[in-house]
């Protein structure tokens, strides 16, 4: 067997997944075994002695609060500022010095059972894009002068054919250089419907042929394709953290330090100013430190926060950072680019009209015969239209001359024709062509193009960058929500109005070049404040990063890519909707989470307070909340849109 074929590929990012997935057993598994501990002394308190009472619950501190006071430690010797944790364990072993063993043992045992939820809570949202990784074949068949032969898929190369077979996934990005399949591209896009490819078209690593067995030329090497692609917007927008998750967090180590002055005074105030015994006022001092600790206030944000990541990245919308995801929900304003996000990025015939006393198959014969020489995109969309609209069988093309910007010349059957616009073609011939027809055609935004032979003009063809049959819709769906449209464009202002008033757009720019895009944006902000950009190209990359937020295409250049805070990885323009949507969402989430903490913080204090909360209530009201907040942020999981 080749050394190649034995080579094994390992995926590093596996193992950390197993890991995180063990450790989140493992702190359930402590949490549960804790509160069995604590169950069976319950049950078992007459019959126990004094010294097997308090090793129970010695064992029932440790197995179950071992996880948080480590991790406490570690960040508090870390960051040299105190934590939740640290108020945990304060707490837990402030309810033991004064006896009430059971009560710490409690706040011990549901304090565990919260962390072992959030952790499942980060995790899951991790697992949901790490379980991708399993979609990626460790090997591929690589197609040899001998056949072919098996190796790693770490292991090819840029130029390398390879051979996928029906129902195997794809190893990596390519194209495809023979065979016609359908293709499942769900894990890439969020699309469930397969979709054709044939010659000539793209496929993406981890997407799964149908039917069929093709054979596909490498375009890039296994770091740079659309997969790993993802995977690594996933992991960025999961460290980064949202406004309000940075604000809770530096809250946090001050409101600690405020809870332990408190504390400090309640320990020995009480007594000397409402005549407390020292006993209650010890008492009321340890549930402050319990009820008072902000651990549902510093679970409300990031679950939520990661769920909505998660699920957004499971419907091809990803976001590069919880701050995005946050700030969409505030957009009063969105502009787009046209071409490739509007429209479909390339030209259509729309319009012909061939002079009656011809026959229409030949005229469209002779000039797709000679556009086919030619590989301006106009040239190429004719060409197109000709083979597609009628059977037409090209002709030997002579003496073709190109005048750039113009037009060209060539002989088709001894005869002279000319393909260009109307100054090209006469301007006079071209307008009093069809009555006219021309100039109504160029009215509606649409490049008109003119063929002559040595008699006369013959035919004329009108072409149009299309709208994306979504877009009507998407737009709609944006206005009815109140956000302002405005399209921004490097067309002349016939053809920006007219895809603008196709489009429904509220308001269009033409004859924009990249540093209007950015000049037109500022004066967007300054009217709106919160703004968003819509772009595919190089020339887009500007305005994404000028915009409060930049969306890109998925199909779009590596620069709009790598500037834009949000990539849809299939342009479809209907799912900036739904993304606006879950931010929404997110954000009454958290609302519901802050409010709801801080509400059941207040009133376990003032209880406190007023000696109406014991230390077992305290402590299942303030963990319960805590465990609350962090299952409303699970909610997100689940539904997009």
């Amino acid at each position: 067997m080749p050394a190649e074929a034995r080579s094994i590929r390992v995926n590093p990012f596996n193992f950390l997944s197993l890991f995180k997935k063990s450790k989140e057993h493992l702190e359930l598994i402590a949490a549960l075994f804790s509160g069995l501990l604590l169950f069976f002394t319950w049950l078992n308190t007459e019959h126990l002695s004094h010294s097997a009472y308090i090793t129970l619950h010695v064992f029932a501190f440790v197995t179950g609060g071992y996880a948080k006071a480590k991790e406490g430690i570690e960040a508090t010797i870390r960051d040299r500022e105190l934590n939740v944790e640290m108020l945990m364990i304060l707490a837990a072993i402030g309810s033991a010095s004064i006896g009430y063993w059971t009560e710490g043992a409690i706040l011990i045992f549901i304090f565990a059972l919260s962390g072992a939820l959030e952790t499942y809570t980060m995790n899951k949202s991790q697992r949901e894009i790490s379980s991708l990784m399993d979609l990626q074949p460790n090997h591929a068949w690589k197609v040899t002068k001998d056949g072919y032969t098996e190796v790693a898929t770490d292991l090819l190369m840029v130029g390398d054919n390879i051979l996928i077979k029906a129902g195997e996934r794809v190893p990596s990005d390519g194209k495809i250089v023979k065979g016609t399949t359908f293709i499942d591209e769900s894990a890439i896009t969020g699309e469930s419907l397969p979709v054709m490819k044939t010659n000539g078209e793209e496929v993406f690593a981890g997407t799964v042929t149908m039917d069929g067995s093709i054979t596909v030329e490498i375009t890039k090497p296994m770091k740079d394709t659309v997969f790993q692609q993802v995977m690594e917007l996933v992991r960025t927008a999961q460290k980064e953290k949202s406004p309000s998750q940075l604000f809770i967090e530096r809250f946090e180590g001050t409101y600690v330090k405020g809870v332990l002055l408190v504390v400090a005074f309640m320990l020995f105030l009480p007594h000397f100013l409402f005549g407390w015994t020292w006993m209650d006022t010890v008492y009321r001092a340890m549930i402050l430190l319990v009820v008072a600790s902000p651990c549902a206030l510093v679970a409300s944000i990031m679950p939520a926060t990661l769920s909505a990541i998660s699920s957004s990245a499971r419907h091809g919308v990803l976001f590069k950072g919880g701050v995005h995801l946050e700030n969409l929900s505030h957009i009063k304003a969105i502009a787009f680019d046209k071409t490739g996000t509007l429209t479909n990025g390339s030209p259509e015939v729309t319009d012909m009209y061939i002079d009656p006393l011809y026959n229409k198959e030949d005229v469209l014969a002779v000039i797709a015969s000679i556009e086919q020489e030619s590989n301006h995109p106009l040239a190429q969309a004719i060409v197109h239209y000709a083979v597609n609209r009628s059977n037409v069988t090209l002709q030997p093309v002579e003496n073709m001359k190109n005048f750039s910007g113009q037009g060209v010349t060539a002989v088709v059957g001894e005869e002279t024709w000319k393909i260009g616009n109307a100054n090209f073609i006469g301007e006079t011939a071209a307008e009093m062509f069809q009555d006219g027809a021309a100039l109504r055609l160029a009215s509606e935004g649409k490049t008109v193009v003119f063929a002559a032979n040595e008699d006369r003009v013959i035919a004329i063809m009108a072409l149009k960058d299309t709208v994306r049959a979504e877009t009507k819709q998407a737009i709609k769906v944006l206005k009815d929500h109140g956000i302002y449209t405005v399209m921004l464009t490097g067309d002349n202002t016939k053809t920006a109005e007219a895809i603008a008033e196709e489009s429904g757009i509220d308001q269009f720019v033409a004859e924009c070049m990249p540093d209007k895009k950015v000049g037109e944006l500022k004066k967007l902000k300054k009217r709106f404040k919160q703004i968003a950009m819509v772009g595919d190209g190089i020339n887009d990359a500007p305005a994404l990063a000028a915009a409060n937020v930049g969306i890109a295409m998925g199909e779009g250049t590596d620069a709009a890519l790598e500037t834009a805070d949000v990539v849809l990885m299939k342009n479809d323009l209907p799912r900036i909707a739904k993304a606006m949507k879950l931010s929404q969402r997110m954000n009454r989430v958290v609302k519901q989470n802050v409010v709801f903490s801080i509400a059941v913080i207040m009133l376990l204090i003032i209880s406190n307070f007023f000696q109406v909360l014991d230390l077992p209530l305290g402590v299942i009201g303030h963990e319960g909340s805590t465990i609350l907040v962090i299952l409303n942020g699970l909610r997100l999981l689940k539904g997009y849109g």
